[in-house]
């Protein structure tokens, strides 16, 4: 096997690896992970590690087959689909923006800000299928939104660095091989 294709295969490996990880940790609830009873969204903050460098189309079908996961695993409704390619479309479009430096703290500010359009979405989906009344919703939605984009955003480097770091190699490997 040449080199290009053991990378390649072992960035697929990566990618499928990172992916069931995140999937795991989003099942569970590890001391640190959780705040008030929340979760840390592991999965959108997979969509948006992987759209930061990607294109539109990349981050919106990483949303998509993300969703459609987390859906398989937690319920279809409310959808989780909808958010999640909102989430990779802005974020990888937020990557045009000269302004948005690849740093820890950019990272976690991106997350934050995609966490509340995701459970607003969700909320949303709450609202117009009937599921609870307004008011109920609203009640939940703050003390929801505000944990888990906390925890979320403070999680998000952790994974972000050693993913961000492998496809950097990746890239230069490319360049070099070219």
């Amino acid at each position: 096997m040449n080199l290009s294709r053991r990378d390649s295969f072992l960035n697929k490996l990566i990618i499928v690896g990172s992916v069931t990880l995140c999937l795991l940790l989003s099942l569970t609830r590890l001391p640190g992970m959780e705040l008030l009873g929340i979760g840390t969204n592991w999965i959108l903050i997979w969509v948006v590690v992987w759209s930061i460098k990607r294109t539109v189309f990349q981050g919106a079908m990483a949303g998509l087959v993300m969703g459609l996961i987390q859906d398989g695993l937690t319920g279809s409704y409310p959808s989780h689909v909808l958010s999640l390619v909102l989430v990779g479309i802005l974020t990888a479009r937020l990557q045009k923006h000269k302004y948005i430096q690849e740093d820890f703290i950019s990272v976690a500010l991106i997350v934050f800000a995609m966490v509340i359009l995701s459970e607003t979405i969700t909320s949303i989906q709450y609202i117009v299928g009937g599921i609870a009344p307004f008011e109920d919703i609203w009640q939940d939605y703050q003390q929801l939104v505000l944990s888990s984009a906390i925890l979320s955003s403070l999680w998000a480097p952790v994974l972000y660095y050693p993913l961000n770091s492998w496809w950097r190699k990746q890239s230069h490997n490319k360049v070099k091989l070219n």
